[in-house]
């Protein structure tokens, strides 16, 4: 209204200039006004959800502690960003470069904020940051509070534990009956594949990837459940823990392909709507193979540090 209410004053004005002579000004000066007028309501109507990157920024959030997706280092080595809001530390891993390939190819500039698992979501359907790259899988659940660009990558469920573990030889999760275990918070290897485990005596879930993998370390569970990258990066850094792969076996955790697929499909959560961002990211991800994903997982392996 206040708009209209503007327009309508100005076009009084210039029609009372018209009234004294001045016939070129109005067409001259109306209409731009108009036209802008115009913009900005359908600029207004469409972007009700804003991009985020209206600054030329791509402000990403990330646990900085989920290697080989990312992890927090004390220098720039490696192509590390620093990490806005922990001064003096920097980020990288998969998701950082990606983040930074992802960035380059729109013309902005990367800022990378550190933020805890459980406040991922939260912190994207709130506008704290634009994006959350992360290693998050795709599920349905995360669906109905953000919209994801991707995939990024496409993880498999694996097992982790010790090699000198009576679990190394195991061929199938029957195999794992009655063992102790346990997984990151909020995901679905806690929450969905631990307890297709007959019997398994299944400890509070792990804060943290760091946290998760100490826990087999110091033999507080016998085994760990996430995703291959997780575990390739855990058999870097710990080089007595081996992975338990039973995909592609009637040994494996049972889901629908659906669900599966969510799962194993890792994907940049945006805010619900933001279609402007969304699509910019999924235009640079279609350039990319999975073979380019997964050698950039691999040199992301070969450069994370041996602990964090």
């Amino acid at each position: 209204m206040k708009k209209l209410v503007t327009i309508l004053l100005s076009a009084a004005m210039l029609l009372s200039l018209a009234a004294c002579g001045s016939s070129s000004a109005p067409t001259q000066t109306t209409a731009p006004a108009v036209e802008t007028t115009a913009a900005s309501a359908t600029t207004e109507a469409q972007g009700a959800v804003p991009s985020g990157v209206e600054d030329g920024v791509l402000t990403i959030a990330m646990e900085c502690a989920y290697a080989p997706y990312n992890w927090t280092q004390s220098d720039d080595s490696n192509g590390a960003v620093p990490i806005s809001n922990v001064p003096g530390s920097y980020a990288n891993g998969y998701d950082v470069m990606i983040g930074k390939a992802i960035a380059e190819a729109n013309g902005w500039e990367l800022e990378v904020i550190q933020s805890d698992w459980d406040s991922l979501v939260p912190g994207v359907q709130t506008g704290m940051f634009d994006a959350v790259i992360a290693g998050q899988s795709m599920t349905a659940e995360r669906a109905e509070q953000v919209d994801f660009a991707g995939p990024y990558f496409y993880a498999t469920i694996v097992c982790v534990t010790k090699a000198d573990s009576p679990y190394a030889s195991a061929a199938s999760i029957a195999d794992l009956a009655g063992a102790s275990c346990t997984a990151q918070i909020a995901t679905i290897w806690y929450d969905q594949c631990l307890p297709q485990i007959e019997g398994a005596n299944i400890m509070t879930a792990a804060e943290t990837a760091p946290a998760m993998l100490m826990a087999l370390e110091t033999d507080m569970v016998d085994f760990i459940c996430t995703d291959m990258p997780t575990a390739q990066g855990a058999v870097a850094a710990y080089p007595d823990m081996t992975i338990l792969d039973f995909s592609g076996t009637d040994g494996d955790f049972q889901f629908s392909d659906e669900v599966r697929a969510e799962n194993v499909n890792i994907g940049v959560s945006v805010m619900k709507g933001n279609t402007v961002l969304k699509d910019a990211i999924d235009a640079y991800l279609a350039t990319l193979t999975v073979d380019d994903f997964n050698s950039m997982m691999a040199q992301a392996i070969s450069i994370q540090p041996l602990s964090e």
